[in-house]
């Protein structure tokens, strides 16, 4: 070994188990849901804006993430670069639609946190959600950017009461609309046994909690969780698309030391 470069030793990136699943539902004619499950991307996006439009919206969002080269280029993933790939996305469906039509958007970004060990960003746009599971532990880590979630925030109804509201498909946060359209975001440790899920409202409107988690739970693999999620929302009604990423952390690997790593030189 020559000279006296050193760069710092990082943790291993986590072993991932990946199912996605998705449906137009019993009822729509089309589904204007689209999905990305591609490391270090796992986003839902929910179309809007009728026939067509929302999922032209949809499916330029996801495209316009998974083209993201500051998302995709091996260095950890930061706050920043998720916030300014989404505002691309949303300037991406606003040029291409005039602004008529939108799109939700969750994701989880794999990371890193402060301390180097492996994270997820969390982002949010409109009710489509993420969720995390951990052993007996079922957490909705999303707040809905939506009328009905406004009203439980001010006490005026229930979270069980906000499934039936007749105004709960109004969001008040989309891309591609011309509206407020950053993402909210969370930091969130990666851990061995972890499952994020990753949904579209078809889901959450079919499935009370309880009954995700216990789907989400009893999936063997990711795939037979995604799959048996869906079919529990069509055999529910099926009454909107529905969509799901389920996204499981097997082995984060080894955490990182505080020895750097010498770096040879020719």
């Amino acid at each position: 070994m020559t000279g006296g470069d050193e760069v710092s030793r990082r943790s291993a990136r986590p072993v991932l188990d990946v199912g996605a699943a998705t449906d137009r539902g019993e009822v729509r004619e089309l589904n204007e849901d689209s999905y990305l499950a591609r490391e270090p991307i796992f986003a839902v996006a929910d179309g809007m804006g009728g026939h067509e439009a929302g999922e032209v919206a949809s499916a330029l969002c996801v495209e316009s993430l998974g083209r993201e080269e500051t998302l995709s280029g091996g260095r950890a993933v930061t706050a920043l670069d998720v916030i300014l790939a989404v505002r691309r996305a949303d300037w991406a469906i606003r040029d291409a639609t005039g602004a008529r039509a939108g799109t939700t958007l969750a994701a989880a970004f794999l990371a890193e946190d402060d301390d180097g060990a492996p994270a997820w960003i969390v982002a949010n746009v409109g009710d489509s959600r993420v969720y995390v599971a951990l052993e007996d532990e079922f957490v909705q880590i999303t707040v809905d950017h939506s009328e009905v979630q406004e009203l439980v925030a001010r006490g005026e109804i229930t979270q069980e009461e906000a499934r039936i509201h007749p105004r709960r498909n109004v969001v008040t946060r989309a891309l591609g609309t011309g509206f407020d359209a950053d993402p909210d975001l969370w930091l969130l440790r990666a851990v061995d046994g972890q499952r994020l899920l990753i949904c579209s409202d078809g889901l959450t409107t079919e499935l009370e909690d309880r009954e995700i988690a216990e789907i989400l739970r009893e999936g063997e693999t990711a795939q037979a969780a995604a799959d048996a999620l869906v079919r529990a929302a069509l055999e529910a009604g099926g009454r909107d698309n529905v969509t799901v990423v389920v996204v499981g952390v097997e082995s984060v690997g080894e955490q990182a030391g505080e020895e750097p790593l010498p770096v040879s030189e020719g």
